[in-house]
């Protein structure tokens, strides 16, 4: 086992992985910018080393920077959580090459299913459902027109190398689809550096379903279950819960089945996501691997009991899998509540400054994920989550019940932030029902502003 690993991030997944180095009885070290300075993984870090100015490309982004902290501290590891280089291959490679340990899949694993194409080239090979689309991707606008008659519009446009959100545009029409083509195409190149594209079918008022799988060494690989991440703002998940509430047994069997036949496929090892789109008659098509632990992942820790970041840890230390598939047990109904520094009044303007006063929910089947306190300031710099809202339930309406309990706790005063549209959303006929869409957003802030 490793005696001391540096968290490449902030906020409150460095804190998580903090929590379960502490308990792995394994040694610390946090890497800040000089806005982060009174951050509390700063705090509770065993050391702690300045990598660079406020802005994410001086500091969180600098290679150089966090690797020359590892090795000054002498750091075995690093695990680099989810964002800024958890996906990012060549950062993979260069731990790799310095002798340190990354806490994550191989850089081979990350080029392979970061590329969209080439994950569905290898979904197609093993014959898991995908959307109609190009196979591959598209160089030019004749060759986009002519894949969109033939799926039949609408279509969306997406980014080969995007996550996030980014990277994808919906197109109706042929000359929507002419602005779309090249917009999307700059914007990869702008935020991922590779403008390649790809078409598929648009399915209309799908859910978004995901599998946790873990793999280790050994050839070894299970999926945890799946997590509905059906209540999105622009590809931006605010709401998970888990297990779905239309997802029965058997899909759960099948679906789980190839989340881990991609992941064998791809020689994959250690945590990551399998997503697939399922449509209204419940279909599910492959849409994308994220080959990194996911922000709501605590989701499937509450109802498997397992924690994720330590088998994290475990299988890049070499150690198997200490459970098979048949072992994973799905054990009541969990929710996890995206909570961000947002005026969602105001067009979800970025709310950054101080937190005059803040107390954050407790008591039975209640966990809050947050690295904020009273005093706290939120710098302006990077992504607005400042904590993850996360209950459980012997079912799906004592989960509701516990959250509905818990945000009412939450208090976040000299900050606007997203916990009343939460409250809203919680107290929602459809999202009670679990008869929603990706849709639901765009229909519930449309009824909210009517009213």
């Amino acid at each position: 086992m490793f005696k001391k690993i540096l968290i490449a991030n902030r906020g409150e997944i460095a804190l998580r992985i903090i929590r379960a180095c502490k308990e792995l009885g394994i040694h610390t070290v946090a890497v800040y910018s000089e806005a982060d300075r009174p951050s509390l993984h700063v705090r509770y870090a065993d050391e702690a080393v300045c990598i660079g100015k406020s802005e994410s490309s001086k500091s969180y982004l600098n290679i150089q920077a966090i690797v020359s902290a590892a090795e000054v501290t002498d750091a075995e590891a690093i695990h680099p959580g989810y964002g800024f280089f958890a996906e990012n291959d060549h950062f993979a490679d260069v731990c790799e090459s310095c002798n340190i340990k990354f806490i994550g899949p191989a850089a081979s694993s990350i080029r392979l299913m970061g590329n969209k194409s080439a994950a569905k080239d290898l979904c197609r090979k093993i014959q898991v459902p995908l959307v109609k689309g190009s196979e591959g991707t598209v160089k030019t606008i004749e060759e986009a027109k002519k894949i969109a008659e033939e799926v039949g519009y609408p279509i969306l446009v997406k980014a080969s190398a995007g996550g996030g959100g980014k990277g994808i545009r919906e197109a109706h029409t042929p000359l929507a689809l002419s602005n779309v083509f090249f917009t999307t195409k700059t914007e990869a190149e702008a935020s991922f550096g590779n403008g390649d594209v790809y078409i598929e079918k648009l399915i209309l008022e799908p859910r978004h379903i995901e599998f946790q799988i873990i793999a280790d060494q050994n050839g070894n690989c299970v999926h945890l279950g799946e997590r509905d991440c059906t209540i999105q703002r622009r590809h931006q998940k605010l709401i998970e819960e888990s297990p779905s509430p239309v997802i029965s047994s058997e899909q759960r069997r099948r679906m789980g089945s190839d989340a881990v036949k991609i992941a064998k496929e791809a020689g994959y090892v250690n945590a990551g996501t399998v997503e697939f789109l399922v449509d209204k008659d419940l279909n599910y098509y492959f849409m994308e691997m994220n080959t990194r632990i996911q922000v709501e992942h605590p989701v499937t820790e509450v109802i498997t009991k397992m924690d994720l970041i330590k088998e994290q840890i475990r299988i890049a230390a070499g150690e198997k899998l200490s459970f098979r598939q048949e072992d994973i047990k799905i054990n009541g109904h969990a929710f996890e509540a995206r909570i961000n520094a947002e005026d969602w009044e105001n067009g979800f303007r970025p709310s950054p400054g101080m937190i005059h006063f803040c107390h954050l929910p407790g008591g039975r089947n209640v966990r809050m994920d947050s690295h904020i306190y009273s005093g706290y300031v939120i710098p302006p710099f990077y992504d607005s989550m400042i904590g993850k809202l996360i209950t459980w339930g012997r079912d799906r309406k004592e989960a509701i019940r516990t959250m509905e309990r818990a945000l009412d706790e939450l208090v976040i005063e000299g900050i606007k932030t997203t916990v009343p549209l939460t409250k809203r959303i919680f107290h929602d006929g459809n999202f009670i029902s679990g008869a929603y869409s990706t849709s639901f957003m765009k229909e519930f802030m449309e009824s909210s502003i009517q009213k």
